[in-house]
Formats: C-alpha cells, structure tokens, sequence
C-alpha cells in the first residue's frame, strides 16, 4: 500500500496533550512501526477499527462544490488523539493508518477552473486515480479482518469504500447514507455527486438507501430514476420525518435497516446534513447532531455492518477561532460508532 502516507508514535505524541492522572487515546491507539510490513502487522494486531484519511476536495471541486474538506483529516485525528481513554471507549481498538497521499493531486488541481469544461475533464480523470488508491487500500484494510473508519475528503469517496469492501467480501455490499442528497447523479465522469450510481452501475452496490434527502435539492430526474429503481434504491426524505411529522424518525431507522440488513453494508455520512456544519454545501436547515449519532449508534449495532465513512466536513470553511469543532464533531461520530459496534 505504497500510496499510504504512514501515520507513525512520533505523529501521535506530537499531538496528544499529556495531563497528569488522565489516560488518552494518543497514548493508547496503535500505530504501525517503521520496520514492519504493513499487511501484515495489519492482520496481526489486536485493533479491530483502522482509521484512514483522505484529505482531499477533488471530487467536490468536479461537482462545482466549495473546497475545504481537505483539512478534516488533520482537525479530526487531533481531537480522537485527545478522547479519554476508559471503560466506555478504548483507544487501543483503534489502528492509526495514515493518509492516502493525495499531495501532488492537490497541488495539480490549485490552478484548474471546475467551470473550464476542459479543467472538469481533468479534475474528474484526478477522483478516478483517487477511486484506484481507496478501493486498494479499504480491500486489504477488510481482507485483514479490520473495520474501516475513513475520514474524508469529499463523497466521491463513497465509491472506493464500497467497492474495495466489495472485492475483499467477495459479492456487492449494500450502504446506508446519512446525507441531504442522494449523490445518485448521472455517469457524467466522476466527482462527489455520483459515487453510489458509479458503484451501483458497475456491480459493486447492491443495495441503497438514502436517509434524509432534502426535497428542495433533489432533482425530478434524480427521482424518476430511484423511482425506477425502486427494489434496490430507496429513501426517506427529512422533510416528511422533521418538519411534516408524516414519518417517525426511529421507525424510519428500521425501516432502512430491514432493508439494507440482509448483507455487508457501509455507514456513510455527509455532514452537509447537519445546520451549520462548515462544509462545501452548507444548510441551515437538517437532522440535528444528537440524531446523526443516534443513526450512528443504531446501525453500528448490526453485525452486518462493514464500514464508517465521515466525509465533507471542511474546518477551512469555519470560523477560524472554532475550526476546531469539526474535528470535535467527528470525533463524537467515531467513537459511537465503536461503542454500538462491539
């Protein structure tokens, strides 16, 4: 996995506040030595989660998004280095792998125009490189017997997840999506708008569900096509649950999960789902933070579930004396994961 940038004890103490008479998960989480092989001290160790970043915005620079994500890898790893360590949580369940090095990338796309029809070429030819790099790395995190947890970088990512996790299970996996959009858009070249239709298209989805679609910003054709689709995509909108009370949220919950629960399935979150979150599509309008980790928690519970992937919170886009909340926010999401998970 030669496209890892490690993650290494040095990194992790740097940025571990050490207290007296407090354990944290800095000081606890694993971390894979220098001289070892990779894959297989990844087999060996104890950690059942591996953590991995991507910290990238390519993919919401191709879908004419606002960049910023890249910087969530770096706010979230200090906050979870900083979570106490102790009985509800353990920081040594937890693998600290890296970052997929995406330097060159980023530095590639600083000068191209998403409006440029050529640049948009390019830009999408860049998130088919980055699909390549995910989808090895989260196959070899699974054929390890470990559970992802990747932090992103933009929603174009989703497609990695599910097929890399679909390649080590060896069939489709299905995914439920916490987000405000489908992210179902057409086969128009990669960006963030499209990686469930890319999975689906090519065999790696078998089943989707959408949680909390916003209706103002889902398109008729979006919708005439999931229509279509009905047997193996569905959704549940957070206008009918929160503001026209027609649906109940837990019941919504199971409803989904009944669905997508006859197989391996990957947990995605879009943070644009949340009310001013800083990210590249921001609402003020969406479920609130408590809900998304009760989602969280509920779905992390059935032993079908393969993977978690927070992605599109972007601190660079926040107030720049709380950038740090995002971090915080993903933090929260990690570690409920890890406690319904067990």
């Amino acid at each position: 996995m030669e496209k890892i940038i490690p993650f290494t004890s040095h990194d992790l103490a740097k940025i571990t506040n050490h207290r007296s008479g407090e354990i944290k998960f800095g000081e606890k989480m694993i971390t894979i030595p220098k001289q070892n092989d990779t894959l297989e001290f990844l087999k060996k160790s104890e950690a059942k989660y591996v953590l991995f970043g991507i910290p990238e915005d390519i993919g919401i620079r191709a879908n004419y998004g606002r960049p910023g994500a890249a910087s969530a890898w770096e706010s979230a790893i200090k906050s979870i280095a900083n979570i106490q360590h102790n009985k509800f949580c353990k920081g040594n369940q937890i693998l600290v792998l890296g970052t997929l090095d995406v330097k060159q990338l980023m530095k590639d796309v600083a000068s191209l125009d998403f409006n440029d029809i050529d640049d948009r070429s390019k830009l999408s030819q860049l998130v088919q490189k980055i699909d390549k790099d995910v989808s090895h790395i989260i196959f070899n995190i699974v054929c390890s017997g470990k559970i992802p947890i990747v932090i992103g970088g933009g929603h174009n990512n989703s497609y990695g997840n599910i097929k890399g996790t679909a390649l080590a299970k060896g069939k489709p996996i299905n995914a439920i999506n916490f987000d405000a959009h489908s992210d179902f858009r057409i086969l128009e070249g990669r960006h963030s708008g499209n990686g469930f239709s890319y999975a689906y298209e090519e065999g790696f989805l078998k089943k989707y569900f959408i949680f909390g679609l916003h209706e103002n910003y889902t398109s008729k054709n979006v919708l005439d096509i999931i229509k279509k689709l009905e047997n193996r995509v569905r959704y549940t909108t957070y206008d009918s649950i929160s503001i026209r009370g027609e649906k109940d949220f837990r019941q919504e919950m199971q409803a989904a999960l009944e669905f997508i629960d006859d197989n391996h399935f990957g947990i995605e979150i879009d943070l644009d789902s949340l009310p001013n979150i800083a990210c590249s599509a921001m609402t003020t309008s969406g479920f609130s933070v408590e809900q998304l980790r009760q989602f969280i928690s509920f779905f992390a519970k059935n032993k079908n579930a393969a993977y978690l992937h927070i992605c599109e919170g972007a601190p660079d886009l926040g107030e720049e004396l709380n950038n740090h909340l995002i971090g915080k926010l993903i933090g929260y999401l990690v570690t409920d994961f890890i406690k319904a998970n067990q």
